[in-house]
């Protein structure tokens, strides 16, 4: 075998091994094979994350909605979001969210090497610390893609992967309240963890808003089914039974 096959080989191998995590990103099979990861928790409860802040254009809003609902959430935050507004960092935890690391670019891990995605990861969970006096315990990559590099980088420094087993498509610039109500509770249950954003540096312009405007509608239907919803922090915490193997849903059909 010639060095440049080999060479090509290895590159191959190396490329394969980096991206393999990366097929956590399908939901239905991350739940079923890693319901820790998909965020499967207590079963009388239900995990609030957001993503992509903090935005002094839209997160102050979440914070006065979540203030009027009662409940915590947990915020996974961009380093360079919270570099430039550290104060609303400080604002999260002072109302008694959770903080968590979104990494520090929103920039797929899988396509960045191993030095690249530690000093990523590194300098946004420093800065989260730094910025709130809270010590992140969760991590959440970009657009849910995990990598070999991103697990290792993790772990290292003490950060546990959480992903979530429903979302609102709230990026879209197509997004309501009701569409992201109605896709949300989509097959959820108890133990699930729900994916939001309360920003949109990311995503199309204003699309926040239908996020925001559902968050009443989707708490009054969660409480009513006997969910209890709030951070990450509790949702792990032993408080509740585990989720039996067929948890009963909001809705008899559908997953999402």
């Amino acid at each position: 075998m010639g060095f440049v096959r080999r060479v090509a080989i290895a590159g191959g191998i190396s490329a394969a091994v980096q991206a393999a995590p990366a097929v956590a990103s399908i939901g239905p099979l991350r739940r079923l094979a890693l319901p820790r990861l998909a965020g499967v928790g207590a079963a009388e409860h239900v995990a609030l994350t957001f993503d992509d802040g903090p935005d002094p254009a839209s997160t102050p809003a979440f914070l006065a909605e979540l203030e009027r609902l009662e409940v915590r959430a947990t915020f996974f935050l961009l380093g360079r979001m919270l570099a430039e507004t550290p104060e609303l960092g400080r604002e999260l935890v002072a109302a008694g969210h959770e903080v968590a690391v979104h990494g520090w670019a929103h920039r797929p891990m899988p396509l960045r090497g191993p030095l690249a995605t530690y000093g990523d990861l590194a300098r946004a969970r420093d800065l989260v610390a730094a910025a709130t006096g809270q010590e992140p315990r969760w991590y959440r990559p970009p657009y849910g893609v995990l990598s070999t590099s991103a697990l290792v980088a993790a772990a290292r420094l003490g950060l546990t992967p959480v992903l979530w087993t429903n979302w609102g498509r709230d990026w879209t610039a197509a997004a309501t309240a009701e569409s992201v109500q109605a896709t949300v509770t989509r097959g959820l249950r108890g133990g699930g963890t729900i994916l939001l954003h309360d920003s949109d540096c990311t995503s199309a312009p204003e699309s926040w808003r239908a996020t925001l405007a559902a968050l009443p509608r989707l708490l009054e239907l969660l409480r009513g089914h006997g969910l209890t919803v709030g951070p990450l922090r509790d949702h792990f915490s032993g408080r509740g039974a585990p989720v039996p193997a067929r948890a009963p849903g909001l809705r008899a059909h559908g997953r999402c």
